[in-house]
Order: C-alpha cells, then structure tokens, then sequence
C-alpha cells in the first residue's frame, strides 16, 4: 500500500545515521512532497496548549471574532473569517476560517517596520503564550529539514536557513466548522487543490482526517499520520530554487462523510525574509534541466500569490 515515508529527526545528529536520513528526505519529497517527522520536540506538552487556545477562541462568537479581523491586512495577521480564501483558479471559496501568527521580535528590530505586528485575543490570556511556544518548536524542526534538503541537493546546509532565518513565517490556526445545516456551494470543499506558497510547510497532527497529497502519477492519496508526527511538504518556493527536483506537491482537504465533524489544524509557513531573493541553485541546473526563473524576491512571490488566493489586491 502506498503511503507517505516516515523519518527520524534525531537521525540528521547521528553520524551513523545523517546520511540515510538526508536520501531519505530528499527521495520523500521528490516522490511524494510529504514527509512524515517523527523524534521532533513538538511533544504534547506544547500542542496541547496551543489546540486549546485555538479551540476556546474559534468558540466566540462572530462579533468578538471579527473584531480581530486586520481590515486591508491581507489576512496576514489576525483572525480571516469563514469563506474568505480560494485556493489558485478556483471558482469556489474554502469552507475555513483562521487566524494568522508572526514572527515575534524585538522592539528595535528593523524588521519590525516590515512585518505586521501581531494580534492577541484578550478573551483567552493563555493563547499567546501557547502559540509563540508551538512557533518556535516547529521552527526548530523546520531548520533540520531545511538543513537536510539543502544537503541533499549538495549544497551548503544553510543554503536555506540563511535566507529563512529571522524570515516572514507564519503560523496558521485553521478551523474547519460543521458543514451540517450549511448552505454550501457546489463543489466547495475545505481546502480545494493547491500548492503552498512557501518553502516548506509543518503541520502537528489535526483533530480529523481528510488531508489528500495528489501523487505524480494523478491520483488522490489519504495522508494518515500517527499520534505526534509532525507532517512536512514542499511549497512553490522551494520548487522555484530547485527548478522543479523538489516540486511542490498538490494537496486538499476533503469534506467529511459525517457533515457534523468538524477539523482543527495548524500549518506552519516558512518563508524568507522579503528582501530575500529566490534564486535557482548552481546544483540546479543544466542542460537538463528546464530553463531557470528569474530571480525574484520573497515578498514580491507572496504578494504574487496572495493575489491568485483573493486575500489582497493588485
């Protein structure tokens, strides 16, 4: 039966073992673009917090939702209500809400003048704290992966952690609500087909099934995770600096057969720093291989597809 190739973080440590890890790694997301994490240190201890957070919040009601909705923000920050993001050239908006946390810095960062400042609902004091240690857990795991793929493709391992340090990444706190006595447009799904935008993209293990990777030969796999895997896939990004070796992979979140259940899940975005520029690597290309993009920074590709996606303007 195919399914998505499980790794051992602490592997990348282990002398014995690091190279193993880095084919491993790097065969999983040439294949699939899905890994699935196990030996990370994102234990319960932090999920579970951040899980309740999210819950208590997405409990108010819209009025005390939406008074954390940053208008012209691009949903960058805050809280994005229901039907209000769609997926690349689809007609149909994805049947989610979510809120949106940033990277946190000090107050005489330069960046500070860059990055929007983030929100903190009043109503659940603890939310904060459990969100910031659940960004930073994933952090730590995404820069072994980062460091991983970059020497898979030989070439220095802070190829991308140097671009991706101290960058624009974001956590998503994703609710997806009972779909029972909803009017919903047809062929709306809750998260319809798409590519992530970033470089890679983390996600702990969500409260209900439904996530689907889209394999290279046109079929739709169920990606079914155990109790504390940390599940990581390749975004545009790192398709567009590969020049398609590590290509991003389609992926969607079906409806559930029992309309009453609803979904919780939180992705977590790595990008670069918007001045950052995505340039292919020398290791990428060749006679080969097809022609390389054209250099283009981070924030210029986001804003691109923050567009495509509806969350802002030309």
């Amino acid at each position: 039966m195919l399914c998505v190739p499980v790794i051992d973080l602490q592997d990348f440590f282990d002398p014995q073992k690091k190279q193993k890890f880095i084919q491993d790694l790097g065969n999983a997301f040439k294949e699939f673009g899905f890994v699935r994490v196990k030996g990370h240190n994102v234990n319960p201890s932090i999920t579970k917090p951040a899980y309740d957070s999210v819950r208590d919040f997405f409990k108010l009601s819209e009025e005390e939702k939406n008074a954390y909705t940053v208008i012209g923000g691009a949903g960058q920050r805050g809280y994005t209500p229901w039907l209000s993001e769609s997926a690349k050239d689809s007609k149909t908006a994805d049947l989610k809400e979510f809120w949106h946390v940033g990277r946190e810095l000090p107050k005489e960062h330069l960046l500070r003048e860059v990055y929007p400042e983030n929100l903190w609902p009043t109503e659940i004091p603890q939310f904060k704290r459990s969100m910031l240690d659940l960004y930073d857990a994933l952090e730590e795991c995404s820069d072994v992966l980062l460091k991983g793929l970059a020497l898979f493709l030989n070439e220095d391992e802070d190829v991308f952690t140097s671009v991706t340090d101290e960058g624009n990444t974001i956590l998503r706190a994703l609710y997806y609500p009972s779909l029972e006595g909803k009017k919903i447009e047809k062929g709306a799904i809750r998260a319809a087909a798409h590519e992530d935008i970033n470089f890679i993209t983390l996600l702990i293990t969500s409260s209900a099934s439904g996530l689907q990777l889209l394999t290279r030969e046109g079929v739709w796999l169920d990606i079914d995770a155990e109790p504390g895997e940390v599940i990581a896939d390749s975004g545009d990004m790192l398709s567009r600096v590969t020049n398609g070796i590590l290509p991003s992979t389609t992926h969607r979140v079906i409806n559930p057969d029992d309309l009453s259940t609803d979904r919780y899940s939180m992705p977590f975005f790595v990008h670069p720093r918007p001045e950052a520029v995505l340039s292919v690597l020398d290791s990428c290309k060749g006679d080969d291989l097809p022609e390389p993009a054209q250099d283009i920074t981070g924030a210029d590709f986001l804003h691109e597809r923050l567009v495509e996606i509806g969350l802002t303007k030309i």
